[in-house]
């Protein structure tokens, strides 16, 4: 099982990972990323981390379950 996770220590709300993930990730009233929770599927899992690599502030990050792979 795949996740998409925000470092908020790092995030500046740039909105990019909205624009290439729209069915998983929405922007708050400030432009502020939020994730939907939900697994990202094996045929999704080349357009996150091509999201993961594009985010200018390096705050995304795809996690892996127990029984995911990368």
């Amino acid at each position: 099982m795949n996740r998409l996770e925000i470092d908020w220590t790092r995030c500046d709300g740039h909105g990019l990972c909205a624009t290439l993930l729209p069915d998983d990730v929405v922007l708050d009233e400030w432009g502020f990323p939020v994730l939907r929770g939900r697994e990202i599927t094996r045929g999704e899992v080349t357009n996150a981390r091509r999201a993961v690599l594009a985010c200018p502030a390096l705050a995304l990050r795809l996690s892996r379950g127990a029984e995911g792979d990368l």
